[in-house]
């Protein structure tokens, strides 16, 4: 599973298996402030409405956002089926030239979840509504 703890003011510190796999999780609101320097780090909030466009080559932008600040993510590939605008989800990848280049999107898997993550980041700004959504925790 993903743990996430608060870590000298660098996000939160998600680990999948052994502790030289850590990647920090921020939102986008911290972003501004995240020492990232070219390494791959996980985002998380909500695609945000009528930000999300496909081109000819099978990439596709979109914005997540926290409500307090947005961030602008670019993927090529296929994304989850559950996919949509509105929906929360965390994605992983590097932030060039301000842009977040994601490797991996991950969405929520029914409309009762959202990923842990994205929703501490939305509940933090206020943007989380609690009678739609909860956590894997509950």
């Amino acid at each position: 599973g993903v743990l996430a703890e608060r870590r000298h003011g660098e996000g939160r510190r998600a680990e999948d298996g052994d502790a030289g796999d850590a990647i920090y999780f921020y939102a986008p609101s911290e972003l501004a402030d995240a020492p990232l320097d070219g390494r791959p780090v996980r985002i998380g909030g909500r695609v945000r409405g009528g930000s999300v466009a496909y081109d000819d080559a099978g990439g596709v932008t979109f914005v997540v956002t926290d409500c307090a600040a947005d961030a602008p993510v670019a993927y090529h590939g296929a994304l989850p089926d559950l996919f949509r605008e509105g929906q929360e989800v965390v994605v992983q990848g590097v932030r060039e030239a301000g842009v977040f280049r994601a490797s991996e999107v991950l969405a929520k898997h029914d409309e009762n979840y959202a990923p842990p993550e994205a929703a501490a980041a939305l509940k933090k700004t206020g943007c989380w509504d609690d009678g739609a959504m909860k956590t894997a925790a509950g």
